[in-house]
């Protein structure tokens, strides 16, 4: 734990911004240094099958059924490209080593201690194998710590993702015509291959596309249209440095097309919240994880899958995205009102100059830290590092994610100190490239302390 006045951070920005360390330092240490090949190669997927029971991933907010605008709230910033010169010791590789086999001889188990795979996914899970993908699961609480009961749990979940879909997405033509073509095929099973006059389909007044009543298929289908052009704008922004998600390749539309169907099942089944710009933010890191698994069948599935999680994912902070509830308890603002107070446990110099001196409030820069997970402020291979720690958090992921904020801020504590109100504003929204596990260990040494605080606005 530690107090106040207690947190010893560097004095130098050497060990926080990597690449800024004395050439003495890097040369005269003990251990042998390695350049690590490209973490982000992209590893295309065998494939993704377009392959869940609508209550399940309903959010009850207890609002009524309107949609949140924070589109203008969620601006893009331009992610850094590198998040340092990418060398590995000899001790950091043997370290991966040993993480990946503990965590391969835990999901070879029939029964999987859990708590033993949040410590070891606290510290980072080992690229490659598929073992982030399985870890996350875990995490989520989509995988049950029973191994036996995978297969099953698998095939039903995809089988309700595949029957929602079929519901949901298909315009009601197309979706009337599956539904004819299967009561055929169920006619002709039954009645052997006799020959006989061919039924024509009808259409009701309400089914039909010019319909005008509320209750008509047409009506729900075409009010979605808006959402969804929203969506394909910011898919197209989503993570523009990376093929698995950009450019015109087909392996790219489809990880787009996955994302879309996703995004927009999502609204479909939750209208109080429907969709709201930087959730495409969110779900990326899953559906990449998941994609980029190197089980066959299950990056096959990877679309199913990653709408089950993302739902799980957003369970904990969905009330951040319902404008409704901003100032209610459970509400963005008392969650800033956390950080603050987390704040002000750990370093009462640094909150007062933020809070007091240069009226820099949390909402203005803490806003996007929080309802995107960090989604945005670091490089990719950084965002899937600080998640293995989120989800693995045993209080939360809410918790986890404060502590990190909150270690945010204290890793500039000297150039915040420094800094006027245009200065601090403009760090915070663009955050500087620092050393991750180096913030981590910040953000997990905090005291926890995050009682009700009152955010003056």
């Amino acid at each position: 734990m530690l107090k106040k006045g207690k947190l010893k951070l560097p004095d130098r920005l050497g060990i926080l911004v990597p690449g800024f360390d004395d050439k003495e330092e890097e040369n005269g240490g003990s251990e042998p240094v390695f350049e690590s090949g490209e973490e982000l190669e992209i590893m295309e997927p065998n494939g993704v099958e377009l392959g869940h029971k609508e209550n399940e991933y309903e959010f009850d907010l207890g609002v009524d059924d309107k949609v949140g605008d924070k589109v203008d709230a969620f601006r893009t910033r331009k992610r850094p490209d590198k998040d340092g010169p990418g060398q590995v010791t000899v001790r950091e590789v043997i370290a991966a080593d040993e993480k990946r086999s503990d965590l391969e001889y835990e999901f070879s188990q029939k029964e999987i201690n859990l708590e033993k795979v949040k410590r070891i996914a606290s510290m980072g899970v080992p690229d490659g194998g598929g073992l982030r993908a399985t870890a996350w699961k875990l995490l989520l609480g989509y995988l049950s710590p029973s191994h036996d009961v995978w297969e099953k749990e698998l095939t039903e979940n995809r089988q309700k993702y595949a029957k929602l879909k079929e519901e949901l997405l298909l315009s009601p033509s197309e979706y009337t015509r599956v539904k004819a073509d299967a009561m055929i095929s169920a006619e002709l099973s039954s009645e052997g291959d006799v020959a006989g006059p061919l039924k024509r389909q009808g259409i009701s007044h309400g089914d039909h596309p010019l319909s005008v009543g509320m209750a008509s298929a047409w009506h729900h289908y075409f009010k979605h249209t808006e959402i969804a052009e929203q969506i394909d704008r910011d898919l197209q922004r989503t993570h523009p440095d990376m093929k698995f998600f950009s450019g015109e390749s087909s392996f790219s539309k489809k990880n787009r097309e996955a994302m879309r169907n996703i995004l927009l099942l999502f609204a479909k089944l939750n209208p109080a919240i429907c969709y709201v710009q930087g959730m495409n933010e969110v779900l990326a890191p899953i559906l990449y994880v998941f994609s980029t698994d190197t089980d066959e069948q299950n990056a096959v599935n990877a679309e199913a899958d990653s709408f089950s999680c993302f739902v799980r994912l957003l369970s904990d902070s969905v009330d951040h995205f319902c404008q409704q509830l901003d100032n209610s308890p459970v509400g963005i603002l008392s969650t800033l009102s956390r950080l603050a107070k987390l704040l002000k446990e750990n370093d009462e110099e640094l909150w007062k100059h933020l809070e007091f001196t240069t009226k820099v409030k949390p909402q203005f820069y803490a806003f996007r830290w929080i309802t995107l997970l960090l989604s945005q402020e670091f490089n990719f291979q950084s965002i899937l590092r600080i998640w293995d720690s989120l989800l693995s958090n045993p209080f939360g992921v809410q918790d986890m994610l404060l502590r990190i904020c909150c270690a945010m801020l204290l890793c500039m504590k000297s150039r915040l100190l420094s800094g006027d109100f245009v200065a601090n504003l403009r760090l915070l929204q663009h955050y500087p490239d620092i050393n991750i596990e180096y913030l981590l260990q910040v953000a997990q040494d905090l005291s926890a302390d995050t009682s009700s605080y009152s955010l003056s606005l």
